[in-house]
C-alpha cells in the first residue's frame, strides 16, 4: 500500500496500479529494462496490473520476467474493459498510467491517474482526464517511488 497525504486534498491510498502498454510503458511493442526494473520496485508497494490490447503481440513476452498481472482487452472497446477493471478493483484505490484513447475512462475514474506523453503520443482526452501529466514512462513510474513529487505537483 502506499500512503501519500496532500496538503488540501486528502490522503491517497492507493493498492493497485493499472497500467496501459503500448505508447505508455512501450515503445514500438517493447519495454524497456529501466522501465522494467522501476516497476518491480513498485511491486513492492503496490499490486500491479498491465491491460494491453497488446497491438504489437508482444507485451506477455517483454514483462513475463517481472511481477506483474498481464490482461489482454477488446481491441474494439478495450476503454470499457479498462474502466471495468478499475471498478471491480476499487477506483478509490487505484492509481493509473495510460496514453491513449481506449485509457480515457480508466483516468477519469481512477484516484491518481498519470498521461504519458511519450514518443508514440497521447490522446487529448488521456491527457485532459489525467491528474498529472509526464514525458516518460519513468517519470510516471518515479513519482509513485517518490510520493514528494506526488505532493508537490497534486498540493492546493
Amino acid at each position: 500500500m502506499l500512503e501519500v497525504e496532500v496538503p488540501g486534498e486528502g490522503i491517497l491510498n492507493l493498492k493497485y496500479l493499472v497500467l496501459d502498454y503500448n505508447g505508455t510503458l512501450a515503445e514500438d511493442g517493447k519495454c524497456g529494462e529501466n522501465v522494467k526494473e522501476l516497476i518491480k520496485k513498485i511491486s513492492g508497494k503496490l499490486e500491479v496490473f498491465v491491460l494491453t490490447a497488446d497491438t504489437y503481440g508482444t507485451a506477455y513476452e517483454e514483462l513475463k520476467s517481472i511481477p506483474v498481472n498481464f490482461f489482454k482487452v477488446n481491441p474494439l472497446d478495450g476503454g470499457e474493459d479498462k474502466k471495468n477493471f478499475v471498478e471491480k478493483l476499487g477506483a478509490e484505490y487505484v492509481a493509473c498510467i495510460g496514453n491513449g484513447k481506449n485509457d480515457v475512462k480508466m483516468l477519469r475514474i481512477s484516484k491518481l491517474s498519470i498521461a504519458v506523453i511519450g514518443r508514440e503520443g497521447a490522446f487529448k482526452d488521456a491527457v485532459l482526464n489525467a491528474d498529472i501529466v509526464v514525458f516518460s514512462p519513468e517519470d510516471a513510474l518515479m513519482l509513485l517511488l517518490n510520493p514528494k513529487r506526488l505532493i508537490a505537483t497534486l498540493r492546493k
